[in-house]
Parts: structure tokens; sequence; C-alpha cells
């Protein structure tokens, strides 16, 4: 079975195929406006588009990924203003922060991470040839607009009827309206006290729109293979993008559009009114681990919402917990000799249950529950002392295979934790119980230094030594557990 992908162009579920029949998939996803700090409604989309990287590369594609950093818009020129600062130096800092993020939750970073500013000449460029083509136009303060009227299989993505707009009409705004269907800034003169760039068309800065089309084409030529982003950017902004490239080239600009669902809190449209606004750095502040929130944002299939609850959360994290004791049963635990032909099948049926749900278009529920189901049925003989030391090797390569994409099993969420309270004690952001239980909070090293020192006093006898260290331990988070097959550890 092939990877199959809800297609927003055609309306349907496809089987996909690269343009050229080749191995290497060519794709682009639109990055961050790197104005603030990420939300998770934003990475929900970024954690599907790393789903996909992962699904695709297992399926044995090579990928070539374009994500561009949008460092210029309305409201950064607007908020660097503000505070005195050049663009650049405003837009940094969140850039830099986005990519933590990322790292967070253990995004892979694209092959090619591309800025707007920095490809500004291949913008007005682009839009002169536009000018030349008789699709855009310019208007007396020296700003360029595209001329929806010219192009008339505008709307085709979105599906929205625009055949009787008007001629000229236009918006003079580059904020992310959804309904406006009016001709749109390809370049915006500079107002008075406004950052611009001096372009060969003149002085100004890019719209929105255009850098998407410009960086793509650069990078992934004239057509491509997969535009992906969230489904709020279908109107207008990917469309605007296959207005004036396609215009330009002539060409289909992307073969495959695919766009990831809204998330909900708590059944609400998050929102900051309402207080339920979470960027990432909020849910690790507040205790919640890096995985727990992958795992959640990864569950649903992007073509469904997803309703981002507290109490999903903490199943999330339960679950991640059940995976990683599982990995560790296998990998620790004393079986008998010898093998069952029981659970080579039981690993082969897994593994083809998995795949099938990743490529009935990605639908990552079907796929998580041919693991657990796999996890249920190996525990429960375990239990029952069915397991041998031979049924143990094809299981993990099934829990390799799962964590290639969904990639929770590492247990490195305190690192990312303490990352994240760092970062809010230098904000002033913590309250003093947090920046305490900071100063308090023990490394891997120093855990695994205790429970030593703790084995070694149950050895020598030594319980009143043994009970202290188990209290410390406790005190700092780190809980205890004496099986079998050895002590182990975790955080609360």
């Amino acid at each position: 079975m092939a990877l199959r992908l809800s297609n927003t162009l055609s309306g349907r579920v496809e089987e996909f195929a690269t343009l050229d029949g080749s191995p290497q998939v060519r794709m682009y996803s639109c990055g961050p406006t790197v104005y603030d700090y990420g939300h998770i409604g934003n990475f929900r989309t970024f954690v599907f588009v790393d789903l996909l990287r992962r699904a695709l590369r297992q399926s044995g594609f090579r990928l070539k990924h374009v994500m561009n950093i949008t460092d210029v818009d309305d409201k950064i020129i607007k908020r660097a203003a503000e505070l005195k600062l050049s663009v650049r130096d405003y837009s940094s800092r969140f850039e830099q922060a986005f990519l933590e993020d990322m790292k967070s939750l253990g995004l892979e970073q694209p092959e090619h991470v591309v800025r707007a500013t920095e490809h500004i000449n291949g913008m007005a460029k682009f839009i002169r040839e536009l000018e030349q083509k008789g699709f855009a136009y310019r208007t007396d303060d020296g700003s360029y607009y595209f001329r929806i009227a010219k192009f008339p299989e505008y709307g085709k993505l979105s599906k929205k009827d625009l055949a009787a707009i008007e001629d000229g009409a236009r918006v003079d705004v580059d904020e992310y309206e959804k309904d406006n269907a009016r001709d749109f800034a390809l370049w915006k003169a500079p107002r008075p006290g406004e950052a611009f760039w001096e372009s060969e068309i003149g002085p100004g800065r890019p719209g929105w729109h255009i850098e998407c089309s410009v960086m793509a084409r650069e990078f992934l030529g004239d057509s491509f293979d997969i535009h992906l982003g969230g489904e709020d950017l279908v109107f207008p902004h990917h469309e605007n993008e296959i207005a004036q490239s396609e215009s330009l080239t002539g060409k289909p600009f992307a073969r495959f559009w695919v766009h990831c669902r809204f998330l909900l809190v708590e059944g609400e449209k998050m929102s900051k009114s309402l207080g339920n606004f979470y960027t990432l750095r909020d849910l690790l502040v507040m205790g919640h681990k890096a995985s727990s929130i992958r795992y959640l944002l990864s569950s649903v299939p992007y073509t469904r919402q997803l309703n981002f609850t507290f109490d999903g959360l903490k199943q999330a994290a339960q679950s991640v917990e059940r995976l990683r004791n599982f990995q560790q049963r296998l990998q620790a635990g004393k079986f008998g000799e010898g093998s069952s032909p029981r659970f080579a099948e039981l690993a082969q049926q897994t593994e083809t249950r998995f795949r099938a749900g990743l490529e009935d278009d990605m639908n990552t529920a079907v796929a998580l529950a041919a693991i657990f189901d796999m996890v249920r049925e190996v525990n429960t003989a375990a239990d029952a002392g069915e397991l041998r030391q031979g049924d143990v090797a094809p299981l993990l390569v099934v829990l390799k295979k799962f964590d290639e994409v969904f990639d929770v099993l590492t247990d490195n969420d305190a690192e990312k934790t303490r990352a994240a309270m760092e970062w809010a004690k230098a904000q002033g952001k913590l309250t003093p119980e947090q920046a305490a239980s900071l100063t308090d909070q023990l490394t891997d090293a120093q855990v695994e230094e205790l429970v030593a020192q703790r084995n070694a006093a149950k050895k020598a006898r030594d319980f009143a030594r043994s009970d202290a260290i188990r209290k410390q331990l406790a005190d700092a988070g780190i809980v205890l557990e004496d099986t079998k097959d050895g002590v182990r550890w975790k955080r609360k």
C-alpha cells in the first residue's frame, strides 16, 4: 500500500507519488512569523509536518524540505519600532526561540530553513516580471498589487466563488485576513518611520504572500511535490501563492496541498481573551513534559480537529510512560531461553498495521492503536511467563519503527523542562516556589549516583541510609521502582 494524502486542491484523498517519479520528495511548509513565541496551535501543524517527514523517509523517500521564516511583516515592523530595535534584532530573538522549541518537541529541522529578509532582491525581481506580464501593477505611492481578475483560476484551492471580484479593488493591509478577495499586496511602499529595503522596484518591503512563492521556486523549482500548512492558510495565503506563481511560470505550483486542522483548547477556540492561549514554554513551565505534548499533538489525525485538554495531556503522559516502561522491560528483562513463532508473527502484524495506519492519510490514531495492542498482548504474556529471550528482538524492531516517526521513547524531558524553567527565570516569570524547585532539581547523573549509593547501602544492610536516599529522591520528584530486574527510576 502506498502513502495516500488528502489533497486540498483536488478535494480528494490521493495516492502520493513525486512529480518526476524520483525517490526525492520536494516539499515546502509555511513556517512561523517570528513576532512572538510559538503557541500550541502553531505546533500542532509543525508536529504533523515532522510526522510526515519521518513517514516519508521510512517509506524510502529522500527529502528536500524548505521552510520559511517570516521575519518581516506589519506586526514585526510595528513592535520593533516601538522598542526602537531593528527588524532583524527584534525578529532574531523569536526565531531563535522557535528553533529551540522545535528541538524541545523533537522536530527535525528541514533541509533548508530560509528567512524572508534574505530574499528581498528575488522578490523584487519576481514582482517586476509579474508586472511585465500584466499580472501586477504599481500604485501612485510605489506599492505593487496582484491583479486577481487576470488569473481566472483564482479560488481553485479554497473552492471560493470569486468570479465577481472587482478589477482593481484592493486592501492596503498585510494582516492575515481570511475573507478578503480583492487585489493583494505584493510590495508595500514605506510609510514615515517604517523599516524598508531598497530594490529594483523601489523602496519598500514585501507583502506576506510573495516570499513563499519566491523561496519555493528558488529551492524546489517551478513545480514541486507537496505544500504544507495549517488550514487557516488555505485562503488567502496559499490561494495567493498559487495565483502569483502560476501566473509567472505558467506551470502548476504544487501537486499536493496538505493542510492540518485547527485545534481547540478545552473545547473552545484558543484566544488570549479567553485565558486559554498557551505557548509551548507556558506548558513546560507548568510542569508538562515535552514528550507528552508531542504525543498529544500527534495522536489525532491531521484531518480532524484536535481538542487539546489538560486531562488529555495527563493521559498522553501515561501513554508515553507505558511505552517507555514496555521498552525497558524488553531491554532489561530476564526471560527464559528460546522463542515462539507467536511473537514474531505478532511483531510482523503490528508493523504492517502501523504502516497501514500511516499510509492511510497519516491516520496516527490507527498507527498508535496497533502499537498499544502489541504492548498489551506482550505484557500479558510476559506476566504469565510465556515470553522468551528470542522473542524480544523482533518486538524491539517494531518499537524502533514506531519511534522513528513518533519520537517519544527517549526520556530527555527533564532537561527540556529545566531549559524552559531557566528561560522563565531569566524572564522573571517564575513564582518563588518554582524558582526554589529549579534550584533543588537533580540532574540525571546526580540521580544515578544516588541510586547507586542506595543500592550499596541496601547491600550493606544499612537500611536507614537506604531509606534516607529514597526520601531525598522522592523530595526531588524522583520515583524509584524496585523490580526483579533491578531498580528503575523516573521523574514525576
